[in-house]
């Protein structure tokens, strides 16, 4: 009887190794990250996870000396280093640059959900407390490197959208976007925030960045929110104002939706020379490793993007509730930017100083998947635009080796932008760097202006 119980138990046992093995496993793709990029990527069958891939480079930061590495006659270097999460970028008419040191806010996640999350955090170097302030790095003599640096704003709460219009700087924190009086050269904002507008931040608040964009008239601000769960199972009530690109009217502070359905858009930039502005955002998770690519596309006012109900113009996500009626009103995505790869950054290149292959396009900075074998991102890469300002051919690297043959992150690119002389800026959270990448041997001269 003894002998029978003790074989039953082994029985048990290797039968519980084999389903954790599987499960932790994961999915592994099938198809090669290429292919799910581009104007008509590759859409196979969804494979549905119970239980997630959970594939991370774990944080492994640079050492001295050490860097990611740049395309064919182009030279990477370090523009500012020793900062705390750098996130978003943006530079003010004087050259300077200000820099959002941020983090996500505290997470209330429970069971599995909250698990797997603490456990992406730590393992990608974003489980520390949030710095919550706006640094401004200077490059007086525009040598490519930062001569000073000031705290410029601070006590802020998971602050990442950057925006100025005239004398007001906006800041977009998790949960609300304020307005500060600003003077060119200010190196320090004191006075008190004036707020704006209120923002969905209730918790789990999954997706906490909030974008900004200003209008071409300067009259109204455009607000990135991602969805406050991966395909509203959390509840749709609490998905109001999330998934979306806000508009803030800003003579009345009066808020609305823009455009809607986007799982969780980042970066917003105008392609140069129209009044057409683009989003990257990142798509859903745990449809398996070739699915579903994250995306480039033009928001355009009234249009629905699929988020919960479906992707990629009407294909149908089989894990929620079915809304076939509504496929009829949505819109597809203009560019694919590969499976799981979280785009961030977003900037056009048209008038700065990368010159040809890189001169008339979309810049992108992928931070990296977490729901894909093998991992996928990690990297700049940039998107051809058309004589008819459309997306074209495949994505094209600039900034490489953010992982090791380890796969271990060395550093993540998070978000991108311009500096004075038309050299590309690109932030490093993990790192704790921003990168400057310009061509071999270019001299140091004003370039364009980003807008």
């Amino acid at each position: 009887m003894l002998k029978h119980i003790r074989n039953v138990a082994i029985l048990l046992i290797i039968l519980g190794v084999g389903a954790g093995y599987y499960f932790m496993r994961g999915d592994t793709a099938r198809l090669p990250l290429d292919a799910t990029t581009g104007v008509e990527p590759a859409l196979t069958d969804v494979r549905s996870e119970s239980f997630p891939t959970i594939n991370i480079a774990k944080a492994e930061p640079w050492g001295a000396g050490e860097g990611p590495i740049a395309a064919e006659g182009f030279v990477v270097e370090r523009f500012a280093e020793g900062l705390d999460h750098p996130r978003s970028m943006f530079r003010l008419p004087n050259g300077d640059l200000l820099v959002a040191e941020t983090n996500s806010p505290p997470r209330t996640n429970k069971g599995i959900e909250g698990w797997v999350m603490r456990n992406l955090m730590s393992k990608a170097g974003a489980g520390t407390e949030s710095a919550n302030r706006i640094m401004l790095l200077r490059d007086s003599d525009k040598d490519g490197q930062v001569d000073e640096k000031f705290t410029f704003l601070e006590n802020l709460n998971s602050p990442f959208g950057i925006e100025l219009i005239d004398d007001t700087l906006y800041i977009a924190n998790t949960d609300a976007v304020y307005a500060y009086p600003y003077a060119e050269g200010d190196t320090k904002i004191t006075a008190e925030g004036r707020k704006v507008a209120n923002l969905n931040a209730k918790q789990p608040n999954n997706h906490w960045t909030r974008g900004l964009l200003a209008s071409k008239d300067g009259n109204h601000l455009y607000i990135s929110v991602g969805s406050n769960s991966n395909i509203g199972e959390n509840g749709m009530e609490t998905e109001k104002e999330r998934a979306s690109i806000l508009q803030v009217e800003l003579a009345t502070n009066k808020k609305s939706i823009y455009a809607a359905g986007m799982r969780n858009p980042v970066g917003m930039a105008y392609l140069p020379g129209t009044d057409k502005f683009y989003t990257v955002v990142n798509e859903r998770d745990m449809l398996g490793s070739d699915m579903v690519p994250d995306y480039l596309t033009e928001v355009r006012w009234g249009a629905h993007y699929g988020w919960p109900w479906h992707f990629w113009g009407g294909y149908v996500d089989p894990r929620t509730e079915k809304n076939l009626d509504h496929r009829q009103y949505e819109r597809r995505p203009d560019y694919g930017l590969g499976a799981h790869v979280a785009p961030l950054g977003l900037a056009f290149s048209h008038g700065q100083a990368l010159g040809k292959p890189f001169a008339t396009g979309a810049v992108i900075a992928r931070h990296g998947s977490w729901n894909r074998q093998p991992l996928s991102g990690y990297d700049v890469v940039y998107v051809n635009f058309n004589q008819r300002g459309e997306p074209e051919g495949k994505p094209v690297t600039i900034l490489s080796g953010f992982t090791d043959e380890e796969e271990l992150a060395r550093g993540r690119p998070a978000m991108v932008a311009f500096d004075q002389t038309g050299a590309l800026l690109v932030s490093d959270d993990v790192g704790g760097i921003i990168w400057r990448v310009s061509r071999k041997g270019a001299a140091k001269a004003p370039a364009a202006a980003d807008k």
